[in-house]
């Protein structure tokens, strides 16, 4: 007799989408091709370089994975799929599904994990879910005039900030660690608080710290506390900013100035959830959810020995990539405006815009401080200006000098010369070449050259299959 169960929870309705399913059991092939028939059109591989092919030829708006190996499940294969371009969910599916495989899957790039047997109404809820979050709308917060977005403290539209925006949304209820890179300037404090709204968690426990600028041997005071006669100074007990964030948020800004002994205490509270305040017998459980970030290359001090390499991966399970200023295309304008409006508010000025020329220097400048360096521009032009309209004069003379083509700094525009016809290369030439230079530029990390170039990897992929397969038939 089979155990009574109560009513299944009704199965959203889903738009028609593209699923793919990687799946070596025909079983549940067809058990999920079944499950989601009508609303969804399915297509089916039964290994990963069958399904690698498919990639090739259309993104699905999911993938739905087996990870079952022959001794254990393992995540390679997810990491094959976001190393060929794959950006869109992924749901993993294993029938020996256990916290530390989940944890292995999510660092690898799953979205979600299923253990097997899976029902079909069970099938259909999580791939309901996964898409609803994929295809969640960003808010507009300012409508009319230009195309801006506002998002939890940002400004901006473009679509490596959009991407930023969704992804904010999907790891925010998460309990996993966040790490943010990016230059100084980009915003890295800003997403912290964005992940901490997004969380469910109280308001008010999010906790920053700035690692670069506490003193070494303050600084584990700084996270722990301390209590009386600790040390010189120590008048009285004192909870340090990880008691603070108890059930909240803590964000370890610059976190690779940390100690590296100061790193070990750390890892050793992220990994059984206690703490002990400096000079202090008892431990103490405190509850935070960690966001961490840096302005440099985290791997590169790995592997200097500037920070433990244990600590990095415990740390960087859900990675965040914060674009420049220079990539973010008509948000630099749309910042500009924002700034000059909250400014001229705050001092009495008048000004309502940009003339055309000071707009071109603002746009075409490269922004080496990014956000930072824009807002602080601002302020400081409407605190020495006034007027309906920022003039060219009004701009720093570095900013308009900068905004040029250094080819064309100081020297006068050529005419064209018909019989002096330049040789020009095929555009697949010059597409590969830049292609080609982004990925070495960044280690042959694919994600990253992609969000350089403003471009998605599953393109850079596609174009490198495509120039191998060339290649062959040349060679043949």
């Amino acid at each position: 007799m089979m155990p009574f169960q109560g009513p299944e929870e009704p199965a959203p309705r889903l738009v028609r989408r593209l699923i793919l399913i990687i799946d070596a059991d025909p079983a549940f092939r067809r058990l999920a091709g079944q499950a989601l028939a009508g609303e969804i059109d399915c297509r089916v591989a039964e290994t990963v370089d069958h399904g690698l092919e498919i990639l090739d030829q259309r993104d699905p708006d999911l993938v739905i994975m087996s990870t079952d190996g022959a001794a254990a499940p393992h995540a390679g294969d997810i990491e094959a799929l976001r190393f060929a371009g794959y950006e869109g969910p992924i749901l993993a599916t294993s029938a020996r599904v256990s916290l530390g495989f989940a944890v292995e899957a999510m660092r690898a790039g799953a979205s979600d994990v299923a253990g097997k047997p899976l029902s079909g109404p069970d099938l259909v809820r999580r791939v309901g879910k996964l898409i609803a979050a994929e295809r969640a709308p960003v808010r507009p917060l300012r409508p009319g005039g230009r195309e801006a977005t506002d998002f939890e403290g940002f400004i901006g539209a473009s679509p490596a900030m959009t991407e930023v925006y969704e992804q904010i949304r999907r790891i925010g209820p998460s309990r996993a660690p966040v790490f943010v890179t990016g230059e100084s300037g980009t915003g890295k404090e800003v997403t912290a608080q964005a992940i901490h709204t997004h969380s469910g968690r109280p308001a008010t426990r999010f906790v920053a710290l700035n690692c670069g600028a506490i003193p070494k041997d303050l600084m584990e005071s700084e996270i722990f506390g301390h209590v009386k006669g600790a040390f010189t100074g120590a008048t009285e007990d004192r909870a340090g900013a990880a008691e603070l964030a108890d059930g909240g948020t803590l964000f370890l800004d610059e976190i690779c100035e940390m100690d590296l002994a100061l790193q070990t205490k750390l890892l050793r509270f992220i990994q059984t959830g206690e703490m002990r305040r400096v000079g202090d017998t008892r431990t103490r459980a405190v509850d935070v959810r960690f966001v961490c970030a840096t302005n440099r290359d985290p791997l590169a001090d790995v592997t200097a020995g500037r920070f433990r390499e244990d600590l990095y991966y415990r740390l960087c399970v859900l990675p965040i990539h914060l674009p420049p200023l220079r990539r973010r295309g008509d948000d630099v304008l749309t910042l500009a405006e924002a700034f000059l409006a909250r400014f001229s508010a705050e001092e009495g000025r008048h000004f309502r815009g940009f003339d055309t020329a000071a707009a071109q220097i603002v746009a075409g400048y490269a922004w080496p401080g990014n956000v930072r360096q824009l807002q602080n521009v601002i302020r400081r032009l409407v605190v020495m200006h006034d007027g309906a309209h920022v003039t060219a004069p009004m701009l720093p003379l570095a900013l308009a000098h900068g905004s040029q083509p250094a080819a064309t700094v100081g020297r006068p525009a050529l005419a064209p010369v018909a019989d002096l016809r330049p040789s020009v290369e095929p555009f697949w030439v010059q597409e590969k070449r830049i292609i080609e230079t982004a990925l070495a530029a960044f280690d042959g990390n694919l994600s990253r050259a992609a969000a350089a170039l403003e471009i998605s990897p599953s393109t850079i992929y596609r174009k490198r299959e495509s120039w191998a397969r060339e290649g062959l038939q040349q060679a043949g």
